[in-house]
């Protein structure tokens, strides 16, 4: 990282919020999740965490990083007309902002320190506020390597990666060409809401003449746990989510079913992985009026330990072939723990790292709230398609009933990168 001297109030080079915890701050490594958290001591004037987690590595961060408790999401697309050159120009001052925001910086010269009479390199909404664990993650869309007339625009068609094959369309699907899509994504999440929409406020912002949001979303409350040490979280339907969900520390689900590995493709991919969102807006006055037992049926766990139907506690082992007094399954056919569990899928596993969000209401007073849905995966092909093919359809999961999906990304998210290099080099060299 460069250009530190240019901080605003820093000492030595040292930005401010850095500069809190340098007395007694303690380095804590994430191996699994190939990022190093820093903690420093909190400014009394801040808000969230004031770990900082290390923008370099092997991996991207924020994909097998203990999620935060906040998200914001954003896919752009490219104007019309922009060239290569321009595409790999933003993509280095991408690169170097969310390098120097995750670090609890600000971008370029500052908020305050650069001239009077232009406008700042930072918004500096984020000037007193700690680093929050912020990551800052990109991924590069399908619509990026061909458009929607089949134009290879930026000369890229030919190290399209097959996994980032279009995704099929599923029954049920009811999506929303505007909140779809897009050619570039970028996911900052933090344990501070305003620190994260700082980070795509000023990508944004570094974007303008060359791309422009697509769209985007807020999101609030995790909706699963990517690490041992994080407790399930329950989703707006009440229900804990995420319970069988990949766990960073665990190597080799990782290797296996999350990080690209050499020969899977191209080898500008090696080291990555691929995401797949989907906004799943919850029925939640519908939900809210059905009964608990028909609740715990349609999700095949009880509400309040998330223990599997018929067992005692959340983690013990589902017993599909359970059967009543009646002889009827414990477990619903159509329930959606039934349907999902791997083994009812070849064995495909994702890492979800979702949130909630609310967005007010619509214009017959229904609540908009829901699941954005974000699973990380080695080939999506192999792994949420066959997951969702099982879930979807009114005739499939009995889940379908109280949700729909409203909008759908699929995006190649490159592996790290270190100190000099850019997002996506290895795509454009």
């Amino acid at each position: 990282m460069t250009g530190h001297d240019r901080r605003a109030g820093s000492a030595g080079g040292i930005s401010r919020r850095r500069l809190f915890g340098l007395a007694g701050g303690a380095a804590v490594v994430g191996a699994a999740a190939g990022a190093t958290a820093t903690t420093l001591t909190r400014p009394a004037s801040g808000a969230g965490s004031a770990q900082s987690i290390d923008f370099f590595g092997p991996h991207q961060a924020g994909i097998a990083t203990p999620a935060q408790d906040r998200l914001h999401f954003a896919a752009f697309d490219l104007r019309p007309a922009a060239t290569r050159q321009e595409l790999t120009a933003l993509l280095a001052a991408w690169t170097e902002a969310a390098a120097r925001m995750t670090a609890g910086d600000e971008v370029g010269a500052g908020a305050v320190s650069g001239s009077p009479s232009a406008p700042p390199d930072d918004t500096g909404e984020a000037l007193d506020l700690a680093a929050a664990r912020l990551t800052v993650t990109i991924g590069f869309g399908t619509s990026l390597f061909t458009d929607s007339r089949g134009n290879d625009r930026f000369g890229i068609a030919a190290a399209r990666p097959p996994q980032l094959a279009d995704l099929p369309g599923f029954p049920g699907d009811a999506l929303v060409p505007a909140i779809s899509g897009g050619d570039l994504c970028i996911q900052a999440c933090a344990d501070d809401p305003q620190v994260a929409v700082h980070a795509v406020r000023n990508l944004a912002r570094i974007a303008h003449g060359t791309a422009s949001v697509r769209w985007s979303q807020l999101g609030f409350g995790r909706t699963s746990s990517t690490s041992t040490s994080q407790s399930t979280p329950r989703n707006m339907m009440g229900f804990k989510d995420g319970t069988a969900n990949i766990k960073a520390e665990d190597g080799a689900a990782m290797d296996a079913d999350v990080w690209v590995q050499p020969g899977d493709g191209p080898d500008w991919m090696t080291g990555g992985s691929y995401l797949v969102t989907r906004r799943i807006r919850m029925l939640i006055e519908p939900w809210d009026s059905t009964s608990l037992t028909e609740q715990e049926r349609v999700i095949g766990r009880t509400k309040d330990t998330g223990a599997p139907l018929g067992r005692s506690a959340e983690f013990d082992p589902i017993d599909f072939g359970a059967a009543g007094s009646d002889g009827a399954p414990v477990i619903d056919m159509k329930a959606h723990v039934r349907l999902a569990h791997a083994s009812h899928n070849g064995g495909a596993l994702l890492l979800r790292r979702g949130y909630s969000f609310v967005d007010g209401t619509d214009d017959l007073g229904r609540l908009d709230a829901g699941l954005f849905f974000m699973a990380y995966q080695r080939d999506p092909r192999r792994q949420f398609v066959v997951i969702q093919r099982s879930l979807a359809g009114k005739f499939n999961d009995a889940l379908n009933e109280y949700i729909q999906h409203v909008g759908s990304g699929l995006f190649a998210c490159p592996p790290g990168v270190g100190p000099g290099s850019s997002w996506g080099r290895g795509l454009f060299v």
